[in-house]
């Protein structure tokens, strides 16, 4: 039996990418889907920088599905797969500036402009409550 590394990588990433997007998270898979989302994106919006990582399975995808149930959420929501589709996640990370490329990260653009980000550092050594926390606080602040 002869399994294609592409194939398997995407049967093993398929979950992760299902997890973000039951809980309504758009997935964005090109350079020109990135640019037409954000683009057209007024008001706020929520990028995941999706990933394989242990910490984007335990802390990150639960810490947003955790923050998407405040009263106060983004009006659009958007997700990139690092390591996956790498061209899109290159195209999202240019609206990051000044941060270094992150994977798990979490952005919050306003009017497309940057105003909130969590580093990988930042989720790694913190727990899937306190990402969604730091993640309501940010809502409250610039969703209104």
């Amino acid at each position: 039996m002869s399994m294609s590394f592409d194939q398997y990588m995407k049967d093993m990433v398929q979950p992760m990418r299902d997890e973000l997007a039951s809980i309504g998270v758009q997935e964005l898979r090109t350079p020109d889907a990135v640019e037409e989302a954000f683009t057209e994106a007024k008001g706020t919006t929520l990028v995941v920088v999706n990933s394989v990582c242990g910490c984007a399975a335990g802390q990150c995808r639960p810490g947003v599905a955790q923050a998407l149930q405040h009263d106060l959420t983004p009006d659009h929501l958007f997700t990139v797969f690092a390591g996956q589709d790498k061209e899109a996640t290159a195209k999202a990370r240019e609206y990051f500036a000044p941060y270094p490329p992150s994977s798990p990260s979490i952005a919050l653009m306003k009017d497309g402009e940057l105003v909130h980000f969590i580093e990988r550092h930042q989720i790694e050594d913190r727990s899937a409550a306190e990402i969604a926390e730091d993640l309501k606080g940010a809502f409250d602040r610039f969703c209104r």
